[in-house]
């Protein structure tokens, strides 16, 4: 533990700016990449932004849509949302935020290049200022899932003045409506933000200054913790959950997750999909079906997380009951590749994010797989670096996780509809593209659900990603933090959160 803590000193050593009690110190698992909301893509970013960049609409710890910067809505026909926007709203540089700025924003989630909001906004036709406090948006036809999407990324609003002047770089000084604004990153280090005195729910916001400070591996992510030098940390090894059940000074806030881990293959992403891998179904199933997915959580997660084979988890009105993870069965799997014809022990690299947890877990899934006739290479890359690389097609196959959105259209279209902007494995199927735009036409629950089987019969058979488990959201924090609380997707909202002396 002396050696964890010192390493821990290591990372907070950068002294910063005296101030005072007001300062909330949060550990992340990773780096966040860009802090532009339209470009980027990480769950530990989203983190920030909960912080920098309020949304049109959040959702509550009972998965309940509720207005932020919108103030009311209303869908005045199937395919045109109203939505009427809160007063005396002021971006973090004095502008104003009025119907002109969603509709500047909205146009440039969906045109700019790079952007990974285009296909979560694919439904939108047009947007049109109807008043400088009402904006009216027309779908290209019914979308069921559209008004969850603007929970998120795609319904965070930038100043249109500083994201015309900053163009590309707008992610190095982001400017929008939230809480606190910007004032410095450190790659690897820290993301500085401060209280904007102009939010428009002051009232709510008890902190000066928010430091968060990526710290990839558990233990020392904990040690900084349990040290003071941090006041909160995001992801709470489950082995470590004793760890901190044991200690007075700490508490520990858990929540099941709305995304999941599994392994994204690359089918058709440049030369590297080019692989029996890549292109026979019949070795992603052999890969399946050498994992035991019950064991794996035992072994690295103590039994905390939960197995799966679909993205939602059973909380999701979208779970589908019958759909269970496939026992494991090692003759089988060793049938298919033969059936494949490759050469076993078969070659296959999977890239990894660099944390302990992720680290072990492709460990254990090594021996697993040696046993089926695979001979699996672990490539640990920093977490933005392997997403930079996933984008490019420069890997075989990622283990990665998805944080999860509360309509599973947000869990499933854009990482398997052939224009999905997160489809890092360029998966196709004509078939899953009809059936996903079918989902989006209809809000009626039963119907969305039957189509959602027909997908499943579908994505099972091809595994364009393997769902490995549902992960639980496991907050660590100092009992000095008052006002935590927990929502499924996992995001640290500063609002109501006060810091003890």
């Amino acid at each position: 533990m002396r050696r964890l803590l010192l390493a821990a000193a290591c990372v907070i050593a950068i002294a910063l700016p005296a101030a005072a009690q007001t300062t909330l110190r949060i550990g992340l698992g990773e780096d966040p990449d860009i802090l532009d909301p339209t470009l980027a893509r990480t769950f530990v970013g989203r983190i920030v932004f909960s912080g920098l960049c309020d949304k049109l609409f959040d959702i509550d710890a009972k998965l309940a849509i509720v207005p932020q910067l919108a103030a009311s809505y209303e869908w005045a026909g199937p395919k045109t949302l109203v939505i009427k926007l809160r007063s005396g709203v002021s971006f973090h540089d004095g502008e104003k935020l009025d119907a002109a700025a969603v509709k500047y924003s909205l146009e440039r989630h969906v045109t700019m290049q790079g952007s990974f909001r285009r296909s979560e906004l694919s439904a939108m036709d047009r947007v049109e200022v109807v008043d400088p406090l009402t904006v009216r948006i027309i779908l290209k036809e019914p979308s069921a899932p559209f008004l969850a999407q603007l929970t998120d990324r795609s319904g965070m609003i930038v100043s249109p003045k500083a994201a015309e002047a900053a163009g590309k770089d707008f992610g190095l000084k982001p400017v929008c409506a939230g809480p606190f604004r910007f004032v410095e990153r450190v790659s690897q280090d820290r993301i500085v933000l401060e209280k904007f005195p102009g939010y428009w729910n002051a009232a709510a916001i008890h902190l000066d200054r928010v430091v968060y400070r990526p710290i990839s591996d558990t233990s020392i992510r904990l040690a900084n913790l349990r040290a003071g030098s941090l006041d909160l940390i995001e992801r709470v090894a489950p082995t470590d959950v004793a760890e901190v059940k044991k200690d007075p000074r700490l508490r520990l806030d858990t929540v099941i997750q709305l995304g999941y881990l599994g392994v994204t293959f690359n089918t058709g992403n440049g030369a590297r999909a080019q692989t029996p891998l890549g292109q026979d179904a019949r070795v992603r199933q052999a890969f399946d079906l050498a994992l035991d997915r019950q064991a794996l959580v035992e072994v690295v997660f103590n039994g905390m997380y939960l197995p799966t084979a679909q993205a939602v988890p059973p909380d999701s009105p979208f779970h589908i009951a019958s759909l269970k993870p496939p026992s494991r069965d090692l003759a089988r799997a060793r049938a298919l590749l033969k059936d494949a014809g490759v050469v076993m022990p078969f070659p296959v690299e999977l890239t990894v994010p660099n944390t302990p947890e992720q680290r072990q877990y492709a460990e254990v899934m090594q021996s697993m797989l040696a046993e089926a006739g695979f001979a699996l290479k672990i490539n640990t890359m920093e977490f933005a670096s392997a997403l930079q690389a996933a984008t490019r097609g420069d890997l075989q196959a990622f283990l990665v996780g998805w944080s999860g959105r509360v309509d599973i259209d947000g869990n499933l279209y854009s990482f398997v509809h052939s224009a999905g902007a997160l489809n890092d494995g360029k998966y196709a199927n004509p078939e899953v593209d009809a059936l996903l735009a079918e989902s989006r036409r209809d809000a009626d629950l039963a119907k969305r659900r039957a189509v959602y089987e027909k997908i499943w019969n579908i994505l099972r058979r091809d595994l364009p990603i393997i769902y490995l488990y549902h992960p639980k959201n496991l907050f660590g924090m100092s009992t000095k933090v008052t006002g935590f609380i927990g929502v499924p997707d996992g995001m640290i909202r500063l609002q109501g959160l006060k810091l003890a002396p």
